[in-house]
């Protein structure tokens, strides 16, 4: 990375303590929504399939299905709205990146767990 964009990350750019997580895992990230004057927490619950970048670019995607549809997020990592993360259950995979994951279903869609 070049020296310019580390000092503006490392001064300016605000970064909270999370869990320490990897893809596999299943995590309950809670975010905060504002609807006109009022705000409230919500959360999302499901297994991370790729994690991407480094630093203040971060990013992670998490997939959750919401009866037979499966939906998916991005999240950076200093979204100022997230408020925090939960590691549920730690998974356990051999790729980085679970793309494969979506087009499993029933009990092809279950991750090992790791201890």
């Amino acid at each position: 990375m070049k020296p310019i964009l580390k000092y503006v990350e490392d001064k300016y750019i605000e970064r909270k303590e999370f869990p320490e997580f990897k893809t596999g895992d299943t995590i309950t990230a809670y975010y905060k929504i504002t609807e006109g004057d009022k705000s409230r927490i919500q959360f999302f619950r499901g297994v991370v399939i790729q994690i991407r970048g480094n630093g203040a670019t971060k990013t992670f995607t998490i997939r959750k299905m919401s009866g037979t549809v499966g939906v998916e997020r991005i999240f950076p990592i200093n979204l100022p709205a997230l408020e925090r993360i939960e590691v549920n259950k730690r998974g356990k995979v051999s790729q980085s990146r679970i793309f494969y994951f979506r087009k499993l279903q029933g009990k092809r869609a279950r991750i090992k767990d790791r201890l």
